[in-house]
């Protein structure tokens, strides 16, 4: 799927054996992952990077084209209130000086996925961008060790997250293709988030001396649900807008040369973390099966997204809340947090995907979804007598009651008596996929 889709590069968020494996041999370039709660040890011993660069990197070589390990992924977050800020640049020189002494340095070169929240303006204005007062220290050996190995600063940025958390953000402002008034920064102009938050880092950059430093696009996306923002004609206007701009080699006032950019992301996560937003599950292009959720030419030599072949599900048959069932039932309201709380129900809410079911509805998507996730054993649609099997697609329009695909064994773990769907269709990861490096498709 990835080959037919002209995807040339992935960057993905650890460092899966079975995940590196089936890329060997396929021309793919990786970019991959070391989690944040690994820095502490990498930052503290020599020898436990050697060992991890060892192990995750040597031994796919040269069948893995391998070029950048990702340390850590927004470490410097304020939620995480401090916890990576020591730790950071020590294990991410411990994990270059593993790399150049296994003979890799040349090929493979370290950075560290920022979120945009390490730098800001006090002028509000791309020129007036510097990095944070409170982590500046922080931040330049950081950028200093990425200059010295030729390597790049990757940075994610997502103009969806600004107007999710600001009710006040000028919409058309988070759009490539917007009519939002410009913002003028001494003669330049801005007509979108992106451009402004890019040359806001530029210029941090230039001011502490590392102007010519390149930047890398760790992720910039839009997602398809669990948002009144989140929606497929939403996310087809930005990502196709944002593969417009790409293909046409633009970059932005102050970098106008082509930009290097990953989008987020190729496959939806159902079991992502939803502490930032339900949202957080539907950033992929492609859905859980890799079908493609809306059209997005990808470049040239791409008119249309690819759909993945030969997806075997399970049986055509769903989970409901039984016709004659009460709502007063007092086992209800407990049946469904349950399985909410172990399946998905962020397609549920206001102005999402599902959000116009009546409470029947409601309660049927909680159920099957609970049902699919586990492998429709029958017992998953028990639910105090509540639930019921049936055969008739439950699906409203715009609300799809999936059906799981065939659980694939291979390299993935059980939990919880059903098998993760995190890309199981192909390579049992969530990634996310490269659009272009000068031009080519990631």
């Amino acid at each position: 799927m990835l080959r037919e889709n002209s995807i040339q590069k992935v960057k993905l968020f650890d460092a899966d054996y079975d995940t590196l494996k089936a890329l060997g041999n396929s021309g793919i370039e990786v970019m991959v992952g070391i989690p944040n709660d690994m820095l502490a040890t990498l930052a503290n011993s020599r020898k436990a990077a050697e060992t991890w660069v060892s192990k995750n990197v040597t031994v796919h070589l040269p069948a893995v084209l391998i070029r950048y390990v990702a340390v850590g992924n927004e470490p410097f977050l304020a939620t995480y209130n401090g916890t990576f800020l020591r730790t950071t640049y020590p294990a991410m020189k411990n994990i270059q000086d593993a790399v150049t002494k296994a003979g890799h340095g040349n090929q493979i070169k370290v950075t560290c996925p920022l979120n945009a929240d390490v730098y800001a303006s006090a002028s509000s204005l791309p020129s007036g961008g510097d990095f944070r007062a409170d982590i500046h220290d922080y931040m330049m050996p950081i950028v200093k060790l990425l200059s010295d190995t030729g390597s790049a600063f990757t940075i994610n940025i997502y103009p969806f997250i600004s107007l999710y958390i600001d009710a006040n953000f000028p919409v058309e402002y988070a759009f490539l293709d917007g009519s939002a008034t410009p913002i003028n920064d001494g003669g330049t102009s801005y007509y979108n988030m992106f451009d402004a938050n890019h040359d806001t880092l530029v210029w941090a950059l230039q001011k502490n001396g590392f102007g010519n430093l390149p930047i890398i696009i760790g992720e910039i996306g839009w997602p398809t649900d669990g948002d009144r923002n989140a929606n497929l004609q939403l996310a087809q206007r930005f990502n196709q807008g944002f593969m417009t701009r790409m293909s046409g080699g633009k970059g932005t006032p102050m970098r106008p040369g082509p930009i290097d950019a990953y989008l987020f992301s190729l496959i939806d996560e159902d079991e992502k973390s939803i502490q930032p937003g339900n949202f957080e599950r539907h950033w992929g292009i492609f859905r859980y099966d890799g079908q493609p959720k809306y059209q997005l030419n990808m470049g040239p030599s791409n008119s249309s997204l690819v759909p993945a072949r030969n997806v075997s599900y399970l049986e055509r048959k769903w989970c409901i809340l039984k016709p004659n069932a009460k709502l007063d039932d007092p086992q209800l309201a407990p049946s469904v947090s349950y399985a909410c709380s172990l399946a998905d129900c962020t397609s549920l809410g206001y102005q999402t995907s599902c959000g116009n079911l009546n409470i029947q509805g409601n309660i049927s998507y909680a159920f099957n979804s609970y049902y699919q996730q586990n492998n429709q054993l029958d017992e998953a649609c028990k639910f105090n007598g509540l639930g019921t099997i049936t055969r008739a697609d439950p699906s409203i329009e715009n609300c799809r009651f999936n059906i799981i695909i065939k659980p694939y064994y291979g390299g993935a773990a059980r939990i919880s008596g059903c098998i993760q769907q995190k890309f199981a269709l192909v390579l049992g990861l969530i990634m996310t996929i490269f659009l272009f490096s000068n031009f080519s498709f990631f």
